[in-house]
């Protein structure tokens, strides 16, 4: 089911969320932040479902889909936390539960670091591990350690970088790399590929895309997860060639988390690949508060 988008300004920039509600009590709302190079379209498969039973609404994090794509705005996970936490006090109106796929989930856990008081729950759908982190680089293979920063240096030459995100944002190449990520080949399909590719033909597209690839520093799941006030879930597609499963079970240790759920034959975007069963977590998540 596809509900109608609506727009909220935030600091004179156009953001893109759709809200549905069909709950009969007064559980607390969700909201659902998706990942990198995603969109509120993401979470179609979940939204229905989910709003049996609690008000939701899913949002398009700025530079991404639908959303404005301003060229002065530092694309960090301190400005999409600022965001989320003043979508929920401005348009929720309310504590909310956060759950957040890839670098939705480092957006989830920024967001209740600034605003505690607006979060009562978070859950953490396959969690950017952020491999390429300046700090992280020694844990990865020589090969990639090395070419990175390259790569890097090269995507910030206007005329390189241009060039990569036009092959890169092609809709046989989008499907290439979704196939990569889900394990689940038949929930790649050309609504899928087209909601990605949509937004990638928006002005500005280019320069938050390129922004991203150079972004190396800046917090990582283990340097908020001690300061999160609230309860945590973590769900994690076991087959994730991006973020490895057994890498994701240490986040685990931090006191906050409270569940850690395998998600089996799913790769990088369960709520995508395997939503029956990840509605079904969250719902009996959502339960307890």
């Amino acid at each position: 089911m596809q509900t109608s988008v609506t727009n909220w300004l935030w600091q004179g920039d156009s953001i893109a969320y759709r809200h549905l509600d069909r709950s009969p009590g007064d559980r607390p709302p969700m909201v659902l932040i998706h990942g990198f190079g995603a969109s509120l379209g993401h979470w179609r498969k979940n939204l229905p479902v989910l709003a049996e039973q609690h008000a939701v609404y899913a949002l398009d994090l700025i530079g991404f889909g639908a959303s404005a794509k301003p060229r002065n705005v530092a694309y960090t996970f301190e400005t999409w936390g600022e965001q989320v936490s003043a979508f929920v006090r401005e348009v929720v109106g309310q504590p909310a539960l956060l759950v957040g796929n890839s670098i939705g989930a480092i957006v989830a856990l920024q967001s209740a670091v600034l605003a505690p008081e607006q979060v009562r729950s978070i859950a953490l759908l396959n969690c950017s591990l952020r491999l390429l982190h300046e700090r992280k680089r020694s844990t990865i293979p020589w090969i990639r350690r090395a070419s990175a920063p390259l790569l890097q240096k090269l995507l910030a030459l206007p005329g390189v970088g241009k060039f990569f995100f036009d092959r890169v944002r092609k809709p046989g190449t989008v499907r290439k790399i979704l196939k990569q990520a889900y394990i689940r080949q038949e929930a790649v399909t050309d609504e899928l590929v087209e909601i990605l590719c949509r937004p990638a033909a928006d002005p500005g597209a280019a320069e938050v895309f390129l922004a991203f690839t150079r972004y190396d520093t800046g917090p990582l799941a283990e340097d908020l997860l001690p300061l999160i006030q609230c309860p945590v879930t973590i769900l994690w597609g076991v087959q994730d060639p991006w973020e490895p499963f057994a890498l994701g079970q240490g986040l685990a240790a931090y006191p906050c988390v409270q569940d850690f759920v395998p998600i089996e034959r799913a790769g990088h975007c369960p709520q995508d690949e395997a939503p029956e069963e990840v509605n079904h977590i969250l719902l009996n998540w959502g339960q307890q508060f």
